[in-house]
């Protein structure tokens, strides 16, 4: 099983910028594919970004695609989250999440384990 803290939240104004931070604590973290997705109130949990172990290859929402930056450091044991350009409609929690296998890793079902999450809030 794999512990995921997520961290960087905050409240910031639309047009800015903030960096998540999820950290693992798993000895083989580089076998772990990694994911973000977010859920806003009254809505379901939704993808996010996700990267491979390697980090070669990347995948985004729509909704985020180009704005945010997936990344990770497998000597850190930790994926990153840069969001930029925020908007009101960002608003909600974060969780990154760890997938040992490689495909649908934009369904949330492909995913082993979840970190708490951290709040995302945009003001207009």
């Amino acid at each position: 099983q794999v512990q995921l803290v997520e961290s960087g939240g905050g409240l910031v104004q639309a047009g800015g910028s903030l960096r998540l931070s999820c950290a693992a604590s798993v000895r083989t973290f580089s076998f772990y594919a990694m994911g973000w997705f977010r859920q806003a109130p009254g809505k379901e949990r939704e993808f996010a970004a996700a990267i491979t172990w390697s980090g070669g290859s990347t995948y985004y929402a729509d909704s985020v695609k180009g704005r945010f930056l997936i990344s990770r450091d497998n000597a850190k044991n930790t994926v990153y989250l840069q969001m930029n350009s925020l908007k009101p409609e960002d608003t909600a929690v974060y969780y990154c999440a760890a997938a040992k296998n490689r495909y649908g890793l934009m369904y949330s079902r492909a995913y082993d384990d979840w970190g708490q999450g951290t709040q995302v809030t945009v003001s207009s």
